[in-house]
């Protein structure tokens, strides 16, 4: 075992410099460092009093909040392993991460009591429970473990080695059931130095950080620098985001960063209170952030966005694009790419036999790359090929070494032999002005083999012919699609993506498709 820190050590750390300092804030509440920090060992003390330890599986179904928070850190210092659910998962779907990732112990927000059950029933393993604010027979209750727990002794953390897992990292599932990606100690501790470095550099303990997005996933990865540096978290008050709260946060509390998915960004940028305040570093990542509203966002809220890409794989560490590298001027440097390479990581465009190709698949190497999907030799055999992880994305790297996106591997079609990606019809419509949101995919044409539907969210009634007159000189036309759908709004998952699953579910639903040609 090469030795590595217990990341967890991290709070430990920051509460000791600076004890009386916020850490965390949500709704009335507010906790120093002192106070967490001893919240999260107590909460260790209990989980080890229930028997969880070093390498066991703590599964969390909870909205974000306090114990969400405290729960990864407790974890991390008993040596165990964080499995954090998207919270809008149904009780089967729960179940089955319980099961794919053998959970011992299930934390459990109120309100969920079903999850619990089919946990249970799927997964015997997972015989311990913990709920909050609504325990039953049988479960625990949050608060009185940690008012019970026997605070343990000083410099308690477990003992872990670079390659120890610490976090599940549950993939979204789009290509059939969701996998575990296993995070480690040692790989997480240069995800983190990382993030600081090309991400937020400069960030203090003067700094604050608004969570706008689930802490189970990005969110959560962005949270750790705050605590690594000792800059307070404020959470939303509610599940769902409401972007005038959201506002009067940042500049009630002097808000200087966010993590964002583009439509949540989208979403801030509308709102008629949205300035630039003392924010310094608006990331976003996740999904594709179309030219357009790049190009709002930037007009609203200043010389403050960074741009990165990476999949939980890689736990966000492939590319950046700095705040002053976006430009209203797509002639800029880097302006119409997703940025350039991560400091300490390696990125090749190769194709299918591994070869060194001009625009194909976006492969990548480096401390940023994860250890490997948990028991599933197929999937990690697929993505690990030729000394490269391979991400499914296309792109291509530019002259001076920005990385472009094409599109998803799997979202490409092709119509009558020529290959069309979503992106790039999606970018040509974006430019028309009465169009605010944008998915297109391939379905089945019985004449061109497949073609493309368009489904829009529209600011005003727009037709059909309209739009394709747009697209004229804009998009060859083997490009354009054949039919246009509107709707009020497009189907996004938890994390404010648009998955292209979930527009084929909706178009099936809506009977939308081609009829047989006519003879």
């Amino acid at each position: 075992m090469i030795p590595a820190t217990n990341l967890g050590r991290l709070l430990s750390q920051v509460a000791r410099r600076l004890p009386d300092a916020p850490a965390l804030i949500w709704r009335e509440h507010s906790w120093s460092w002192a106070e967490l920090d001893a919240r999260v060992d107590r909460l260790a003390s209990a989980l080890r009093a229930q028997g969880i330890g070093q390498g066991d599986r703590v599964l969390v179904h909870a909205r974000n909040g306090n114990a969400m928070f405290e729960s990864l850190w407790a974890t991390w210092k008993i040596g165990a392993v964080w499995v954090p659910t998207n919270v809008r998962l149904t009780p089967p779907e729960v179940a089955y991460l319980a099961q794919a990732s053998g959970a011992r112990l299930l934390l459990r927000d109120h309100g969920f009591a079903p999850h619990a059950d089919a946990v249970r029933a799927a997964a015997p393993a997972c015989g311990v429970v913990i709920a909050m604010g609504d325990a039953r027979p049988g479960e625990d209750d949050y608060e009185t473990l940690l008012a019970e727990a026997t605070p343990p002794p000083a410099h308690h953390e477990a003992e872990v080695g670079r390659d120890d897992p610490c976090w599940f990292f549950f993939t979204s599932g789009t290509t059939g059931r969701p996998k575990a990606a296993v995070l480690t100690h040692g790989q997480m501790g240069f995800i983190i130095t990382n993030h600081l470095a090309d991400l937020m550099p400069g960030l203090t303990e003067r700094d604050v950080s608004l969570v706008v997005a689930p802490l189970s996933h990005g969110a959560g990865i962005h949270a750790l620098c705050q605590v690594a540096r000792g800059a307070c978290s404020v959470l939303l008050p509610g599940e769902r985001l409401d972007t005038a709260i959201a506002w009067d946060l940042i500049a009630r509390h002097g808000v200087t960063n966010m993590f964002t998915v583009p439509t949540i960004l989208n979403m801030l940028v509308a709102d008629p209170a949205a300035a630039p305040h003392r924010l310094r570093h608006v990331i976003y990542a996740g999904a594709p952030m179309y030219r357009a509203d790049q190009l709002r966002a930037m007009q609203r809220l200043g010389s403050c966005l960074v741009q990165y890409f990476g999949l939980g794989e890689v736990t966000g560490c492939i590319t950046v694009l700095r705040p002053d590298q976006h430009s209203p001027a797509d002639e800029a440097p880097g302006a119409l790419s997703v940025g350039a390479p991560r400091t300490g990581m390696d990125i090749a465009i190769l194709d299918e036999a591994g070869a060194h190709v001009e625009c194909g698949e976006i492969c990548v190497r480096g401390p940023g790359v994860f250890a490997g999907y948990f028991q599933n030799d197929a999937a990690n055999e697929k993505a690990f090929r030729q000394g490269w992880f391979h991400t499914g994305d296309l792109g291509f790297l530019d002259p001076q070494g920005f990385l472009h996106i094409t599109g998803r591997a799997s979202d490409m079609f092709i119509s009558a032999g020529s290959n069309i990606y979503p992106r790039e019809v999606e970018e040509a419509l974006l430019t028309h002005p009465a169009v605010a949101e944008c998915a297109v995919l391939g379905l089945p044409d019985p004449r061109w083999g497949e073609s493309g539907v368009a489904c829009l969210v529209l600011r005003a009634p727009t037709a059909p012919e309209a739009l394709l007159a747009h697209l004229e000189g804009r998009l060859a036309r083997y490009k354009h699609p054949r039919r246009f759908v509107t709707w009020e709004a497009l189907p996004k998952s938890a994390y404010g993506k648009v998955p292209k699953t979930l527009l084929a579910e909706r178009l099936r639903a809506e009977a939308v498709g081609f009829d047989e040609p006519s003879q």
